[in-house]
Formats: structure tokens, C-alpha cells, sequence
């Protein structure tokens, strides 16, 4: 399983629920990742307001604050490689990334 990471600009959630008004990309971002945890994949996420470190750690990303300043966020990695910056992935852009599936964006509903 290829290994995602998405750093986010200083937000106060990555929902986009919270504030003045509901950001439908960070929305849509939120349930597809959420639905790929529901199928065990785990794509990490980092937010700059609330894990600083994370970016302060990863050399690349490091190196892309400094030359482009944070206008360059978000930016997505998988396998360790800046595979794009300034904008979330679409959905076909996951897909294509992660090597799965457009049904596993989409909710599974476990039956009992």
C-alpha cells in the first residue's frame, strides 16, 4: 500500500466545518479520507497550525516553506515525493495516487 501524507495550511480543523463558512473542498477531502480509513487505508495529515514539528521534520517540505512560502500549501507526498502542491488531490488524482479503486472513495456501509 503506497503511503500518503497531505500538508495543510494553518487551519483551525480539516474538516472545513468551523468558522464563518463551510469550505466545500476541505469537506470533500475529509470524507474521502475518511472513507479510505474505513477500508484501511490511512493517509496522515498535517495541519500547520497544530503540528508545526511535522513540517519542521520533513526535509522537502521544509525546503518548499522556505523557497515558496506557505501560498505553496496544500501539498501532497506519497512514497516521500511532492507529487502536488497549492490544491487537494481530486478524487480520480487519489485514486491515481493511491493505486485503488473509485468505489473506495465512496462510503461502505457494513451490513449486519
Amino acid at each position: 500500500m503506497k503511503k500518503m501524507i497531505i500538508f495543510d495550511p494553518a487551519m483551525c480543523c480539516s474538516t472545513g466545518v468551523c468558522g464563518p463558512s463551510i469550505d466545500p473542498e476541505l469537506l470533500r477531502v475529509a470524507t474521502v479520507l475518511n472513507n479510505l480509513k474505513s477500508r484501511g487505508i490511512i493517509v496522515e495529515r498535517y495541519n500547520l497550525t497544530n503540528n508545526p514539528q511535522a513540517f519542521l521534520d520533513n526535509k522537502e517540505i521544509n525546503e518548499l516553506l522556505n523557497s515558496d512560502g506557505i501560498d505553496i500549501l496544500p501539498v501532497t507526498m506519497v512514497e516521500g515525493v511532492v507529487v502536488k502542491t497549492k490544491a487537494y488531490p481530486t478524487n480520480e488524482e487519489f485514486c491515481s495516487m493511491l493505486d485503488i479503486p473509485e468505489n473506495y472513495l465512496k462510503l461502505q456501509i457494513k451490513k449486519r
